[in-house]
């Protein structure tokens, strides 16, 4: 029997397996999800079915912190079981146990409503079927292990083959999906890169707010960044010259109702599938090294035909 004063120490086992495996199991599923967006093209712009590089990375950030814990507690747990000093008829593992499997069984009816809404909502047939195929893998199997747990009928100084069987294959299959992640996410140095670039382009449309209301003002384009610095109040100095390495933006007439604002990039968000990077891409679509993007100032039908 499992002693008075360990049943703090179980309980506190139990609820931080608990949290651990649904953040590992989550975060899995997350990544999957997120391989099969990026891996399966799909010509209608889906948001549920797009690949989004910041779920993916908060997903792999997870993945690192919560496996190691729910591995660790597990194995507090079912060491304690061996040796009896968790009693297997105890209240703690039996109620923690069956909660586990409610939330399981929530986190497997979640994730399927959620990839049928997206089926039904235009997403490709066989992503739908990855999917939900991984979601039932996922909270399929906890939901399993931990009911085939709470039926033994021995515990006490028996190595279970199935539980020793379950332990190793989810840590390869855990692994074999945090390793997959890497072919996909980008790397920090190329994430602030992308985020310096999209600071340049942030103002850029502070400048293009700027050149769009002079000209409706003026029925003109401004003729230099300066007319435009002066005429905008709400701008300063810095918001003209590039943050890393200041250099100053080039500001050109192109036509009566269109003009080009030049800078040096670092990257190249043309071919970017990422959900994030979407609006930059379609309103200011750049290649890395110095670039020159125009943008037209007047009726929007006319900026669309000569985009």
């Amino acid at each position: 029997m499992a002693q008075p004063n360990n049943n703090a120490k179980f309980a506190f086992f139990y609820m931080l397996s608990l949290v651990a495996l649904i953040f590992m199991a989550l975060s899995a599923g997350m990544i999957v999800f997120q391989l099969i967006n990026k891996l399966i093209k799909d010509v209608i712009e889906n948001y549920s079915g797009s690949f989004d590089s910041g779920v993916l990375k908060f997903a792999i950030s997870a993945i690192i912190i919560s496996t190691p814990i729910y591995y660790f507690t597990a194995n507090q747990i079912y060491k304690n079981l061996y040796s009896g000093v968790l009693d297997k008829d105890s209240g703690i593992r039996r109620w923690l146990t069956y909660f586990i499997l409610f939330v399981s069984s929530v986190v497997m009816i979640g994730w399927l409503i959620g990839t049928i809404n997206t089926y039904l909502d235009g997403d490709l047939t066989l992503k739908f079927g990855l999917k939900a195929l991984t979601a039932l893998i996922i909270a399929g199997a906890a939901f399993g292990f931990y009911f085939y747990d709470i039926k033994r009928d021995e515990v006490v100084g028996k190595k279970d083959m199935i539980i020793k069987m379950f332990f190793w294959a989810s840590l390869v299959m855990v692994v074999a999906v945090f390793v997959g992640s890497l072919f996909i996410v980008e790397s920090p140095k190329e994430t602030r890169l992308k985020k310096i670039d999209n600071t340049v382009l942030n103002m850029f449309n502070n400048i293009d707010n700027a050149v769009v209301t002079y000209f409706n003002e003026n029925e003109k384009m401004p003729i230099s960044i300066e007319e435009i610095d002066n005429y905008a109040a709400y701008l300063k100095a810095e918001d003209f010259v590039d943050p890393e390495i200041g250099e100053r933006f080039v500001y050109n007439v192109v036509a009566a109702e269109k003009y080009e604002l030049c800078a040096t990039f670092r990257t190249s968000n043309i071919d970017d599938d990422d959900l994030q990077s979407e609006y930059y891409k379609n309103r200011w679509p750049h290649d890395i090294g110095y670039q020159c993007l125009s943008q037209w100032v007047g009726e929007k039908e006319l900026k669309a035909i000569n985009r």
